[in-house]
């Protein structure tokens, strides 16, 4: 299963860029963060392997994160023309997923940001959970967006939220 979502973001693209980088951010947008912690390497790093648990719910997930690709690896110096990648594959039971982030500039107060999901399951109940609600992969990722354009933009934290 594969599939790309995106939002744009009323900030510019550095400012973007940092705050989507920063480890402190995540549980104020990345909805049911339990933990984050690297493994190896420092966090966000090429090559640093993370063990990332969620709570969905009463089912705690845990899986392993690798990041694959970060360009440029200097994040203060973006080239203005440049796009900026982030990829990472996530290991965890029964499932294998790559994520390929992409930020450009649309303007100078706005940032596109795009990002392609492609899953693979093994095991009987996660090759059926991915056949029966394709969609609701899609919508999570869409949700992870949207918490974080506005953690991003008016400082909502998903912690706060009641829903």
């Amino acid at each position: 299963m594969r599939y790309t979502v995106s939002i744009e973001i009323a900030l510019p693209r550095e400012k973007v860029v940092q705050l989507l980088a920063d480890p402190e951010h995540l549980p104020k947008w990345l909805r049911g963060m339990v933990l984050h912690e690297p493994l190896n390497g420092e966090h966000g790093q090429l090559g640093t392997t993370s063990r990332v648990v969620m709570q969905t719910g009463q089912r705690k997930i845990e899986c392993t994160e690798t990041i694959t690709r970060r360009e440029p690896a200097d994040l203060r110096e973006i080239p203005k023309t440049g796009v900026v990648h982030f990829e990472r594959e996530i290991v965890g039971e029964g499932m294998w997923s790559a994520v390929r982030d992409r930020l450009t500039e649309s303007s100078p107060e706005t940032t596109l940001w795009e990002s392609e999901t492609e899953f693979r399951f093994s095991g009987f109940l996660m090759k059926l959970v991915g056949i029966l609600m394709p969609g609701a992969f899609r919508k999570q990722s869409q949700q992870h967006m949207q918490d974080f354009k506005a953690f991003v933009e008016q400082g909502t934290d998903v912690r706060a939220a009641t829903d």
